[in-house]
């Protein structure tokens, strides 16, 4: 593994992304198209990010410990803190742009484009990992719950895995 690419794919996907799972598409497109993660890895590494504690774009230093070992995901940390840190070196000219609708525009229209690539990766995943009826129920009985927000993220993720183990079996 080239450890320079490594580090500035992830350096990329955390640049190009808003936080979060923003990073998914490009690290999933990057290291499965270069046979550097398997598919496994990134459902393994979404799942350790949801269940622990701190910001959610951590599931990144988990794929990279998945994908890298230590080096991987110390490689990783940095990468995705980058991009932060230069977001404060930058802050006093977005403070002079952020008053013109345009800047707004840029915001939204990026947000869209993160949401709809994570969208189509995720669909890949789910069928690539079996697609039946109940999990497409499963799964749309979590997301309208998520999207109203009153049951916090982890009691849907139990439910979900209990519903799961229950009428899978």
């Amino acid at each position: 593994m080239d450890w320079i690419t490594y580090f500035l794919l992830f350096f990329k996907a955390s640049l190009l992304s808003t936080g979060g799972r923003g990073p998914f598409p490009y690290l999933f497109t990057d290291l499965i198209g270069r046979g550097w993660a398997r598919e496994a890895q990134f459902a393994e590494a979404l799942t350790v990010g949801e269940i622990s504690p701190g910001p959610s774009g951590l599931w990144v230093v988990s794929l990279g410990y998945l994908t890298g070992g230590f080096t991987g995901a110390l490689l990783a940390a940095v990468a995705i803190s980058l991009p932060p840190f230069t977001v404060l070196a930058v802050m006093r000219v977005h403070e002079r742009l952020k008053k013109f609708r345009a800047t707004r525009g840029v915001m939204d229209g990026l947000v869209l484009a993160i949401v709809g690539s994570s969208t189509a990766v995720m669909a890949q995943l789910f069928v690539s990992n079996g697609v039946n009826t109940t999990t497409v129920v499963i799964g749309a009985v979590v997301a309208v719950a998520a999207f109203h927000g009153r049951i916090p993220t982890f009691v849907l993720l139990a439910a979900a895995g209990v519903a799961g183990a229950l009428l899978l079996v």
